[in-house]
């Protein structure tokens, strides 16, 4: 956005990753924090909710946000409080960086046609090694004939397969048609194979108390196999990524998926 500080509003401004992003917005410079949406917790100060030093009121829906000027809207809710978040944010040409989870591709075609007067970014991971390790992968798919994706989060997620290992797959499937078909015809144990992910890769989900979020890809051949894995072992990883997007969006015309474009890999 040239230079100019961006106004970013957030939505679900006390969930654990909106607190972060609250916090980063605050302590970036080029950023100022004007709004906070979180219905759970309208009327009530931002700051000893979330420990920022911002004196915002938490606003109680999107249309509170009439008569702010607003640039970004930065989505952290839950998939259903998203798609009439951004339905809004469409409507009123206010640009949209999403990280909830849980949108599926009918989502995703709503967005591509709400989203004609402003633009929308959704991240899948916003840790930008999570990017890398996903190009890393898709670029050795086509030298191996097996590969699985394993992803690790922690107890709270409430949806699996995570969005990022279902991209992973959808990018792995496109790199490579050469994979070999499972031998497996008598499982002892439903789902012991995994979920059937996009090109039939099998993802295997684990919900561990401890973990944050984790994403592994296997990929075997002839005597030998490749480990590509990443690891965030805490939230603050996912804010440099946020950032990147706040500034980035309005440069994306309509729907983006993934930082891929940002980052020019």
């Amino acid at each position: 956005m040239g230079g100019v500080t961006i106004r970013v509003a957030v939505f679900g401004a006390v969930g654990r990753m909106g607190r972060n992003v609250c916090e980063a917005v605050v302590d970036d410079p080029e950023l100022t924090l004007v709004a906070a949406v979180d219905p759970h917790h309208a009327g009530l100060d931002l700051r000893p909710v979330t420990g920022v030093d911002a004196e915002l009121p938490i606003l109680p829906a999107p249309e509170a946000l009439d008569g702010l000027d607003v640039d970004v809207v930065v989505d952290f809710t839950a998939a259903a409080a998203a798609r009439q978040n951004l339905r809004w944010c469409a409507g009123v040409g206010i640009h949209a960086v999403v990280g909830t989870t849980g949108l599926g591709d009918d989502d995703l075609d709503d967005l591509r046609s709400a989203f004609t007067s402003s633009n929308c970014l959704v991240v899948p991971n916003f840790a930008i090694g999570a990017v890398v390790m996903m190009r890393l992968a898709e670029m050795a798919a086509p030298w191996f004939s097996s590969v699985e994706v394993i992803e690790l989060h922690h107890d709270a997620k409430v949806d699996a397969p995570s969005g990022t290992s279902l991209l992973l797959a959808r990018r792995l499937a496109a790199a490579a048609s050469n994979r070999e078909p499972d031998a497996t015809s008598t499982p002892v144990l439903d789902g012991a194979r995994g979920a059937e992910g996009p090109g039939g890769i099998p993802i295997h989900s684990v919900r561990l108390r401890g973990m944050v979020a984790h994403h592994e890809v296997l990929l075997g051949t002839t005597g030998q196999s490749l480990t590509i894995r990443h690891d965030s072992y805490d939230r603050s990883s996912f804010m440099p990524g946020v950032l990147l997007a706040i500034r980035g969006v309005a440069d994306h015309p309509g729907l983006t998926v993934g930082l891929d474009a940002l980052l020019e890999l």
